[in-house]
């Protein structure tokens, strides 16, 4: 149950993120809620494929186009009201980064995968439906550029392995997990905290 309202609220807040990018570049309500399901699923459905737990969920309910449905409407009927909060794209992506990253890696753990794949995989649910959205907008994903991005997901899912190594139970770890990818990536912004960019010091 834990799992599923994480999983919910990952989905929206991701959903919110993708609506919100396709208002920005000015689409129609057709791609506005198309970008909210891309942005809201792609990261789960390359999880789901890579355990082998197929079809992935995200095709098997009509729960998550709904989601995307709900999430598009307001992004597109109310994009005025919701660009009034600060930043309002990037703070929903961080939201759904900390909830998919936790999300990922304890569904990694369930199919039997190691704690260091886990947490990988548990990266790669957070910041696929990012780059899925960055490509279908013509952007640079994200995650390859200096953005603390990837890190931020890495050490929410690695968290919750951790915690689940020592025994901590999910209640108490997921949650946490996903405050630390969030809270993590928000700084870095407000912070304007970056790697390295390869070459620099040439």
């Amino acid at each position: 149950m834990l799992l599923t309202t994480l999983d919910i609220i990952g989905t929206f807040a991701f959903a919110l993120s993708g609506g919100m990018r396709a208002v920005e570049n000015r689409m129609d309500p057709f791609g506005v809620v198309f970008l909210s399901f891309v942005a809201a699923v792609s990261g789960g459905i390359v999880r789901d494929v890579l355990i082998g737990a197929v079809p992935p969920a995200a095709l098997q309910s009509s729960l998550y186009v709904g989601i995307a449905v709900v999430a598009g409407a307001l992004c597109f009927f109310a994009s005025g009201r919701i660009i009034r909060l600060a930043r309002p794209v990037a703070v929903f992506d961080a939201i759904g980064l900390g909830l998919f990253c936790v999300v990922g890696a304890r569904k990694a753990l369930d199919a039997g995968l190691s704690p260091l794949m886990a947490s990988l995989l548990g990266m790669l649910t957070a910041v696929g439906g990012g780059i899925a959205a960055d490509v279908l907008t013509a952007r640079p994903p994200m995650v390859l550029q200096r953005e603390i991005y990837a890190l931020a997901a890495l050490g929410g899912a690695a968290l919750l392995t951790l915690g689940d190594m020592v025994g901590v139970p999910d209640a108490v770890i997921a949650p946490l997990g996903a405050i630390l990818a969030t809270s993590l990536r928000l700084v870095a912004m407000s912070y304007d905290w970056h790697l390295p960019r390869a070459g620099a010091n040439e």
